[in-house]
């Protein structure tokens, strides 16, 4: 494989609630769960692109994120995974489907969601990197990303391979692509059955009446524990077994089949051998348990939030009100971030610059494990807690979003920020704005960084330093000291680095 592997869908927010069952509720006879514990997961494309990125696959996600706290934690779900998400913004809340579970077994699913909003166009980017893919897997879940007219037209005119998971809600898939990987139900949903018909019949009319409907190379109907059915010509059609009959949890079974065919088509596989390979690894993750059993748990916890008083401007949720309301109005939104452990004239006075670039500013905030990891375990020297409420105390700060990870990718990548501001060394010489990691992910939305100069002499480490040994830091005094946020405003203009 030469490119990346992308996949292309909604993506879901899935959250599996564990508990135990012990009494009947007294006024409605149904079960009472009594809640131990849940664990959160991309589902839909999102569970798609974990699996390949599982594989050892370079991964690229092309879906639609919300402005809420769902769109936040499935950023951060997706690049802990080792996903690189390329998010379109997309209107209203995060699809959520929630599993109450006991036992082993699913008592009951709750989605959240509502009707689905409209994702917003791909910067160029996106049609860039599916250009370049070495396979593409759509995972359409019917919630409007496989509908977008520019990605559409990316996805038939790629020349990598195509595999198509399809929903009855979708669009269908484009001309051309090389599989489709529609379940028994939803082949019966698009091309129904004719009366009488046995069940292998039912599928073989549905895969050869979409295979000519697409103009698909070949659709392949997946049957569940039964294996699947191939039609990649008007001949007899290809039925593949499953290795061995197993029962369990198929949540997420369809996803690991079509990106197991991907990922064999982009190792140059013929389609029959691709859906081979593709019924053997998802049977076998059905009897291995399922999305359990296949993917490490992640941390349940939510990205980080601080309670009492200064606190209204902390967190996901704040942090969304300003971006819908900025959004909504057309206005640029500016972020930054840093552990700013013991704020200082340089930290305010690169906020204050990057606020005057756009129509409101968002810090991005390491959480205090996030520093402990970047500056040593007698970091930082200021809680969190206290950090944010300092940032949000200021008048240049609309609101500060805590994240846990060691880089703000995965918060960039829910903020899809118009410019991300950097200062400090960047500017003096020891670092290189092209070079910035922050700047090629900027790209993905067609945003900008900028780098601007920090006030000479103002360093947290210094200042501890200094503090420690019972002394006065380097440049605090003199003619340091005589620097004001005035003549620091007529400091050259900022390094811009923009989007190609």
């Amino acid at each position: 494989m030469t490119g990346p592997v992308v996949v292309v869908g909604d993506t879901l927010l899935d959250r599996d609630v564990e508990g135990m069952v012990s009494r009947l509720c007294p006024d409605s006879p149904v079960p009472v769960l009594d809640e131990t514990g849940y664990v959160d997961r991309p589902g839909g494309a999102g569970l798609a692109a974990v699996f390949a990125a599982a594989q050892g696959a370079e991964v690229v996600l092309v879906t639609a994120l919300a402005d809420d706290a769902g769109g936040a934690r499935l950023s951060s779900l997706l690049t802990a995974a080792g996903v690189q998400v390329y998010a379109l913004p997309l209107a209203g809340a995060t699809p959520k489907k929630i599993r109450l579970r006991a036992g082993g077994r699913v008592l009951l699913r709750h989605d959240r969601g509502g009707v689905p909003g409209e994702p917003g166009e791909p910067a160029e980017a996106v049609l860039r990197v599916i250009a370049s893919a070495s396979a593409v897997v759509v995972s359409d879940y019917g919630r409007g990303v496989a509908r977008q007219p520019a990605l559409r037209a990316a996805l038939a005119a790629t020349r990598a391979p195509v595999v198509w998971d399809p929903h009855p809600r979708g669009p269908g898939a484009v001309p051309g692509v090389q599989l489709a990987t529609p379940n028994e139900a939803e082949a019966r949903e698009l091309i129904p059955a004719l009366p009488g018909a046995t069940r292998l019949a039912t599928a073989s009319r549905g895969a050869q009446g979409l295979r000519r409907r697409w103009r698909a190379g070949a659709v392949a109907v997946t049957l569940g524990g039964d294996g699947a059915l191939l039609c990649h010509t008007d001949s007899t059609p290809l039925v593949v077994p499953t290795p061995s009959t197993a029962e369990g949890d198929t949540c997420g079974a369809g996803d690991r089949f079509a990106v197991a065919a991907g990922l064999a088509l982009a190792r140059g596989a013929l389609v029959s051998e691709a859906v081979q390979e593709a019924v053997a690894e998802a049977s076998a993750y059905v009897a291995a348990g399922g999305v359990a059993a296949a993917l490490p748990p992640p941390a349940s916890r939510e990205p980080g939030t601080v309670t009492g008083p200064g606190a209204e401007r902390i967190g996901v949720t704040e942090v969304a009100a300003v971006l819908a309301e900025v959004r909504a109005r057309g206005g640029t939104v500016v972020a930054t971030g840093g552990c700013f452990d013991l704020l200082h004239a340089g930290h305010v006075a690169t906020l204050q610059a990057a606020r005057k670039l756009g129509d409101c500013l968002i810090v991005c905030l390491n959480s205090d494990s996030s520093v402990a990891g970047l500056k040593g375990p007698d970091r930082p020297v200021v809680p969190q807690g206290d950090r944010g409420r300092l940032l949000a105390a200021l008048s240049c700060v609309d609101a500060v979003m805590i994240f846990d990870e060691p880089t703000p990718h995965a918060a960039l990548s829910w903020l899809r920020p118009d410019i991300w501001v950097k200062g400090g060394d960047y500017a003096t010489g020891a670092g290189d704005a092209p070079a910035l990691p922050e700047a090629e992910i900027l790209r993905r939305w067609g945003g900008h960084t900028v780098v601007v100069p920090y006030l000479d002499g103002r360093s947290t480490t210094d200042m501890i330093a200094a503090a420690r040994a019972g002394g006065r830091p380097a440049g605090t005094c003199c003619a340091a000291a005589r620097s004001s946020e005035g003549d620091w405003a007529a400091a050259p203009v900022p390094a811009v680095e923009r989007a190609r």
